[in-house]
């Protein structure tokens, strides 16, 4: 990718539609389209993630994608996992001679993507993982006591096995520079814009959909299939709540109101994001429902070399005033 490539970016919170947009200019411009989420990376993670396949289905035919459905729920993917995946499958499309269009809300992904991202210690380490996963967090909050007094003082979750490994890793060794692919790519960034309180109620509608097309009974079949309650808890949002329902800690009616309130506090902290992004010198062309067909007349004139119009807001300078978590 000696040349810069043109790409899509289509992004913003969660519940927002972000992947019918992808779809609908997938047909238009003949694109191919690249997951921006990090949990749909994971096979078996369907309706709790969103995955939505079926939506990848139009007239007859599949629109072509991309990192879905790569990783184990076992196995612990991360961003420099992502990254390279994500450049591989863009050579892919760009070999295709197809428009590649990156669609998603993990905003930590997305940043890596377009600019440089520095990540504290060094990569997974497989075989200490190996040897010490499985030991109470008792006894490796004492290993990290003993081997990073600093890194324990700090961190919060003494009880939490996984983020008492990583701490242990993290002690061994340097940062990392992520290679981002953003020297290589020209992007136009769209978000699906919807006020705060309309992404609650998508939120809640959204979930209770989820609820009732069997996402408590894929949770169990994904601990029957050998996911640890541990692992399950540690996937998040859906995953953990549903975990700890399932283990008896929540009732239903607890469950889906933790939910509720955890999805709302994860569409914020995607807001802070795209807001950081913004102060930071990112233009993101944010559409409202009723300009939602505007993405096609932006993407042409992008691919057509024209001068764009400055966005028609930025949400650094939306102000919502207090609102409960």
């Amino acid at each position: 990718m000696s040349e810069k490539n043109k790409v899509i970016i289509i992004t913003g919170p969660t519940a927002t539609g972000k992947t019918a947009l992808a779809i609908d200019l997938a047909e238009q411009f003949d694109c191919e389209i690249i997951s921006v989420d990090s949990r749909q990376v994971y096979r078996g993670l369907d309706i709790g993630s969103g995955k939505d396949l079926d939506e990848y289905c139009r007239n007859g035919r599949t629109i072509p994608y991309h990192l879905l459905d790569i990783a184990e729920p076992d196995h612990e993917y991360n961003l420099m996992e992502y990254c390279r995946d994500a450049e591989v499958a863009l050579a892919q499309i760009i070999k295709n001679s197809h428009l590649p269009i990156f669609c998603g809300g993990t905003a930590l992904y997305l940043n890596a993507l377009l600019a440089s991202y520095t990540l504290p210690g060094p990569p997974p380490d497989q075989a200490m993982r190996s040897l010490l996963r499985g030991k109470p967090a008792e006894e490796l909050a004492a290993l990290l006591k003993q081997q990073a007094p600093d890194a324990y003082e700090k961190l919060k979750d003494k009880g939490n096995p996984t983020r008492l490994l990583r701490a242990l890793e993290m002690s061994t060794g340097q940062s990392r520079q992520v290679n981002p692919i953003g020297a290589a790519i020209e992007p136009l960034v769209i978000g699906v814009y919807y006020h705060r309180r309309d992404v609650h109620r998508r939120i809640e509608e959204r979930l209770d959909s989820r609820l009732a097309s069997g996402m408590i009974a894929e949770v169990e079949q994904l601990q029957r299939n050998g996911v640890s309650w541990e692992r399950l808890e540690f996937l998040g949002l859906e995953y953990r709540y549903v975990a700890l329902h399932l283990q008896g800690k929540l009732s239903l009616a607890e469950m889906r109101e933790k939910l509720f309130i955890k999805i709302r506090q994860f569409a914020k902290r995607q807001d802070i994001w795209f807001r950081k992004m913004e102060r930071e010198g990112m233009k993101i062309y944010w559409l409202d429902e009723a300009h939602r067909n505007d993405a096609g007349q932006l993407v042409e004139m992008f691919l057509g070399n024209e001068k764009l119009p400055p966005p028609a807001f930025s949400i650094k300078d939306i102000h919502y005033g207090p609102v409960t978590s």
